[in-house]
């Protein structure tokens, strides 16, 4: 079978390969890609080449097919797998599928699976560790953000806690208690945040700090700090500690001096990094979520608190299928929203130069989809292109019509006339 394929082929090189995939094996299973959402990994990655630690050494040889964050339909399944799946079926995957210890996860290490391709190949030991999952929703793009906030719900599972004298680490943020999300107006921030708001172990107040103002507005608007406390009853403030003199002073008088039980930092600059650290209370729990390129980066803390106020430091990258798993039935209960992470959407001869310019691109996630042939488009630019194309003032509509947000009736509308 024919596919056509975002692959990488060295450090900064991306093409959009046409190619014949090879007759599945056995205990693999063949996959049409429907979306696919670009994710910040995927951008180290893709510069980094053979340094990074996902990727093969033979990359030039082999290339390999980026795109982690993806979903499709079943097309053909081998004999081993035809009792647990079934050509038609939805899917999604978990991608850090750890196989015996292993780096290799699809979209960085596989010649024939992954995210940002027409048509690719499943193989073993994603089914072996249970990582190929069944979509039951209406919307692919659910399903291919599943894993993007799959790692924002590991992340507020894996913060602890512990009591004075007794070394058992509570799991989990604090119940009730203050969280803030620094840098945290971006895609991956408002996907912590509309977990955090609507999971069943809440906290009573989460401040989310941002020092871009039109991201923190954008925030704002979709999760309005009145309805939110009237609703949810948890105190929410959007903050821009950019301009400000003593953001750290500012951030702890909102806790009303004892600072934040849990931190998440969204960014790997060291500036906010010492500023989440300094916010902490007793028992503060920081999670460093940004991953850095840069193997010698490093920030300051205040080992002070570390010693006498319980104040500790942990990283966690990605989620697990139980963190994903979590995300979907979450989504299909419509307790949770990932469009609010979506700013983005175009076709697969787009994803290459998105994906080597992401830093540089304003906005949240940008979704492909890898059957149609548009450029990348944000949303709230639909309706500057209707003048050329009248199919985007209709998809202008329906976007405008949902809060500006992505919707399953969009994707349903450009799936059938793109």
């Amino acid at each position: 079978m024919k596919a056509k394929a975002v692959r990488l082929h060295g450090a900064n090189d991306l093409r959009v390969d046409e190619f014949e995939l090879p007759q599945i094996k056995d205990d693999e299973i063949l996959v049409k890609v429907v979306s696919d959402s670009i994710c910040m990994s995927t951008y180290k990655c893709a510069t980094l080449g053979v340094e990074h630690k996902r990727v093969h050494e033979d990359v030039a040889e082999h290339p390999a097919i980026m795109g982690h964050e993806f979903a499709g339909d079943i097309v053909e399944v081998g004999a081993k797998y035809k009792d647990t799946y079934k050509p038609g079926m939805k899917f999604t995957i978990q991608p850090a599928i750890n196989y015996k210890g292993t780096m290799w996860s699809p979209g960085y290490s596989y010649e024939f699976c992954g995210g940002d391709a027409t048509y690719c190949i499943i193989p073993a030991e994603v089914m072996e560790c249970g990582c190929m999952l069944e979509y039951t929703g209406k919307a692919y793009y659910e399903a291919s953000l599943a894993e993007p906030l799959s790692c924002s719900i590991g992340a507020l599972n894996a913060a602890y806690h512990t009591k004075m004298g007794v070394y058992t680490h509570e799991m989990g943020i604090v119940e009730g208690g203050k969280l803030a999300i620094t840098a945290g107006a971006g895609p991956m921030g408002l996907g912590a945040l509309t977990y955090a708001l609507h999971r069943d172990r809440k906290p009573g107040m989460v401040v989310v700090t941002d020092i871009n103002q039109d991201r923190l507005d954008r925030a704002e608007q979709l999760f309005p700090p009145a309805e939110v406390k009237e609703k949810d009853g948890i105190e929410l403030h959007f903050v821009n500690t950019g301009d400000m003199d003593d953001p750290v002073k500012y951030l702890r008088d909102l806790t009303g001096g004892t600072g934040f039980d849990d931190v998440l930092c969204y960014a790997p600059v060291a500036s906010v990094i010492e500023q989440s650290s300094a916010i902490l209370g007793r028992d503060g729990c920081l999670n460093f979520f940004a991953g850095p390129t840069d193997k010698n980066f490093s920030a300051p803390i205040n080992f002070y608190d570390v010693h006498y106020n319980s104040a500790h430091v942990m990283g966690t990258t990605g989620g697990n299928t139980a963190d994903m798993i979590e995300s979907l039935e979450l989504t299909a209960a419509k307790r949770i929203d990932p469009a609010v992470m979506v700013t983005h959407i175009g076709g697969l001869a787009a994803a290459a130069d998105t994906t080597l310019h992401l830093p540089k691109i304003p906005g949240g996630k940008k979704l492909i989809y890898t059957h149609i042939d548009m450029p990348l488009v944000a949303l709230d630019e639909l309706r500057t292109k209707a003048d050329e194309d009248e199919r985007y003032a209709h998809l202008a509509d329906i976007v405008e019509g949902n809060k500006g947000l992505w919707s399953a009736e969009a994707e349903e509308y450009l799936l059938a006339n793109f």
